[in-house]
């Protein structure tokens, strides 16, 4: 293999944070629960190498419940800017309890009442029931540190697939295609 795949993703990414006006590290993230249905949402890459691609979430959300039933996921990176694309297939665990405690306090405060207010992806009666919630967290806390809920937590997706895209004039787009393997990976191309 003339390129290891992270490598390259860390040289993309680099790249995508200089040149990306937007939310360089925010992915699609695609799950499917046990009746195979699949959901996709927008999320934010919080941490990568060579042993995943980690986001964090409300484990009660849709996508929590999804990853429960069924640990497997795929992510797209989309910089427009840059005409290129990077897909990421593979297996989902969850991050330790002490990585987990670590991301959420470095978010901010306004954040972190939100993941406590929040029943992420359940039906809400009304704007205003959400905010009262918001600022009952407040007050509860107070001026001190939120700890991490219980059911917020974080996710890595360890990668068997990973497809750079690069938009080529004619829709003659190069695609390259790294397989994990019991040896390590195996690099190919696919036809556009």
């Amino acid at each position: 293999m003339a390129v290891d795949p992270f490598a390259l993703f860390d040289t993309w990414f680099a790249e995508a944070k200089v040149g990306e006006p937007h939310d360089a590290d925010a992915m699609a993230l695609a799950t499917a629960g046990r009746d195979g249905r699949p959901s996709a949402r927008m999320v934010l890459l919080k941490g990568h190498g060579p042993d995943g691609f980690i986001f964090y979430t409300n484990d009660h959300s849709l996508k929590g419940e999804q990853l429960a039933e069924n640990p497997r996921a795929a992510l797209l990176f989309h910089w427009k800017s840059l005409r290129r694309q990077v897909r990421i297939e593979g297996a989902i665990d969850p991050v330790g309890e002490a990585q987990a405690d670590a991301y959420f306090a470095t978010r901010s405060r306004d954040s972190q009442l939100g993941a406590w207010a929040s029943d992420q992806s359940h039906p809400l009666e009304s704007r205003e029931l959400f905010e009262r919630r918001y600022e009952e967290m407040n007050q509860r806390f107070g001026g001190q540190p939120i700890p991490r809920p219980p059911h917020w937590s974080g996710y890595r997706l360890h990668p068997c697939r990973i497809e750079f895209w690069t938009d080529r004039p004619h829709r003659l787009h190069e695609r390259r295609l790294f397989t994990r393997t019991d040896g390590g990976w195996e690099e190919g191309l696919l036809y556009p």
